[in-house]
């Protein structure tokens, strides 16, 4: 993939703006807003999806596949890259020919948000569950902020806007230190479990990042007080106001009283008062993520009440335990979970949810070296939280393939091989999903990759199969 220089001065003025992998959950956001800003857009994927639609609804003119002779490439006056781009990719190739400035997405987003005061939401985990839970939190107070997540809410249709507040809710992206590129005025950290060490190196750089990026943060920086990680940083941390969020005894936001079945209730505290509530989403995962999104709420000065009420009406975002359908008893769901924690997290909601039924999980293995190394640990997450398990190959995205690295590295990891099947072949893998589930059961499919494309297959061929 093609390394950001980070350090590049941004550009005064930016015209017509072409973004080569527009369809993305982070980059559509970003086109929405330049449109919205007035901006010429156009862009390229290499497939159709949701975003694309609402991209051209909007005004963008939008291009499947990528080459130089697509519309907005010979007149843009900038390019945008995601980073899944690789630096033979002729749109790429043609901008730097150019000489225009070509971005990656998060130097166009930092020149959309500008002076604005900014929350930034960073965490290997929970990242764009707590971004919506702050945004939809601000809006029910009555606040208007503009806004990036990295998934549609569900409430607003969007995952972007611009709002007539000066403050910006952004999630900010580690994976490969973009998040150090924003001037934040808050900080909120999730968890600092470590991933993306293709990028960091090793654990040690990769916290170093994120003390990096707390420690910019001109206001105040909400921590989990719970993960390792966080505290980790935590401690090398030199900022004059921090608030902690977690179970923990000695959090500044402290959660209790969790009861986890269906939509997840729970009490938090802080400054010697505390508020219960609902929320409309389950799993325990997302009482911490609430938590968090409340102490960002408090943290700005608004009533602890009132901001808890508001969080409460989240409904979720796309690709965070959605629900696709239901066909002869069996629930279909979706989840954009794609590490070991991300995935106990996800089945330990559908738990709750399914009550006496089984989940039948299947895992599209993503990158191949998170697969690498961590294939005992998926294997032990899904041998342990789901009840049986169906492993596709590795959506590589902007790895090239590694030798001997297939989705068999997890499948082969199970202690009870009946458990557990490998099949590459996405129409077998539906059919066997179909043909383990009974009623009452959910099927879940888990990845960031591509996956949410075989939930059609799976309802079709429950559809197909007999009632069991």
């Amino acid at each position: 993939m093609i390394k950001p220089d980070l350090s590049l001065p941004l550009p005064v003025e930016l015209g017509a703006v072409h973004f080569t992998g527009i369809g993305g959950s982070g980059m559509s956001g970003i086109a929405r807003l330049f449109l919205a800003a007035g901006h010429r857009v156009t862009g390229s994927d290499r497939s159709e999806n949701h975003n694309t639609e609402q991209l051209r609804e909007a005004g963008a003119t939008v291009s499947i596949g990528h080459s130089a002779d697509n519309p907005g490439v010979a007149d843009a006056d900038a390019l945008v890259y995601t980073g899944a781009l690789w630096p033979d990719n002729p749109e790429y190739l043609a901008a730097v020919e150019r000489g225009i400035p070509v971005l990656h997405r998060s130097q166009a987003l930092a020149w959309l948000i500008n002076r604005s005061r900014l929350v930034a939401v960073a965490g290997a985990h929970g990242k764009t569950t707590s971004t919506g839970m702050i945004i939809t939190g601000l809006l029910g107070l009555g606040a208007d902020p503009s806004f990036v997540n990295g998934g549609v809410i569900q409430s607003l249709g969007v995952s972007s806007a611009f709002g007539s507040d000066g403050l910006f809710v952004v999630e900010a992206d580690e994976s490969d230190g973009s998040f150090l590129l924003y001037d934040t005025a808050v900080a909120l950290i999730t968890n600092v479990d470590a991933d993306h060490l293709d990028h960091y190196g090793d654990h040690d750089a990769f916290d170093a990042a994120f003390v990096s990026f707390a420690s910019a943060a001109s206001e105040f920086v909400v921590i989990s007080s719970d993960d390792a990680g966080a505290q980790r940083v935590r401690a090398r941390l030199d900022h004059p106001r921090v608030l902690s969020f977690g179970v923990a005894e000695d959090a500044d936001v402290r959660v209790s009283d969790i009861v986890a079945e269906g939509p997840v209730a729970f009490t938090v505290s802080v400054d010697g008062c505390s508020y219960s509530t609902r929320l409309r989403v389950p799993g325990r995962h997302n009482a911490i993520n609430a938590a968090g999104a409340f102490a960002v709420l408090v943290g700005l000065g608004h009533d602890p009440a009132r901001s808890l009420e508001a969080i409460s009406e989240f409904g979720g975002t796309e690709r965070r335990f959605e629900l696709h359908g239901v066909v002869r008893g069996v629930s279909v769901y979706d989840d954009y979970a794609h590490h070991p924690t991300e995935v106990a997290a996800a089945l330990a909601s559908a738990r709750t949810v399914v009550g006496e039924g089984r989940i039948i999980a299947i895992h599209q293995p993503h990158l191949y070296s998170r697969t690498q190394a961590m294939a005992g640990e998926f294997a032990a997450t899904y041998e342990s939280l789901a009840d049986h398990t169906i492993v596709l190959d590795v959506y590589g995205a902007r790895e090239d393939p590694v030798p001997g690295v297939t989705g068999a590295l997890v499948a082969d990891r199970f202690a009870d091989p009946s458990r557990v099947d490998f099949l590459p072949d996405w129409q077998q893998a539906a059919d066997r999903a179909a043909a383990v589930a009974r009623e009452g059961d959910i099927i879940m499919t888990l990845s960031c990759g591509d996956v949410y494309r075989i939930v059609p297959q799976v309802l079709d061929a429950l559809s197909a199969s007999p009632r069991s």
